[in-house]
């Protein structure tokens, strides 16, 4: 089974789609076969899951992502796992003993309301950052 990780240094990134990597984890009854890491393919629309997807990931782990990117992974099969933060390693040892809990969103505020789905990879994307309020 393979994972992938978005990635920043040996940190899971709570932004997927600005993750600089993705780590592509093997694994195999309860051990770690290969480690890849894979440079960020880039920021078109789909790009993301259809790279993760030609590379055999069948779970992503995240802090988040948007509504869309999760439709995009869904499509392919492909289970996405939010609300995950902390480093790489301490992250699959939890996959291998079973004991990995997704949560929310870690980069949506108002997650579950649509927010920021048409907005994602956009010029937009990036204004945002600074601006988190709650209407």
């Amino acid at each position: 089974m393979k994972i992938a990780i978005s990635t920043d240094g040996d940190e899971v990134c709570a932004h997927f789609g600005r993750a600089p990597q993705f780590s592509i984890i093997t694994i195999e009854g309860n051990k770690v076969l290969e480690k890849e890491v894979l440079e960020n393919p880039g920021h078109t629309v789909g790009s993301i899951p259809q790279f993760l997807n030609q590379n055999g990931a069948k779970i992503i782990i995240t802090g988040g992502m948007g509504q869309r990117a999760i439709q995009f992974f869904a499509q392919y099969g492909i289970e996405v796992i939010m609300g995950v933060s902390g480093k790489i390693n301490d992250v699959i040892e939890k996959i291998l003993d079973g004991t990995l809990e997704g949560g929310e969103s870690l980069c949506s505020p108002g997650a579950g309301k649509g927010f920021g789905v048409e907005k994602i990879h956009t010029e937009a994307d990036n204004n945002l950052e600074n601006h988190h309020h709650h209407h």
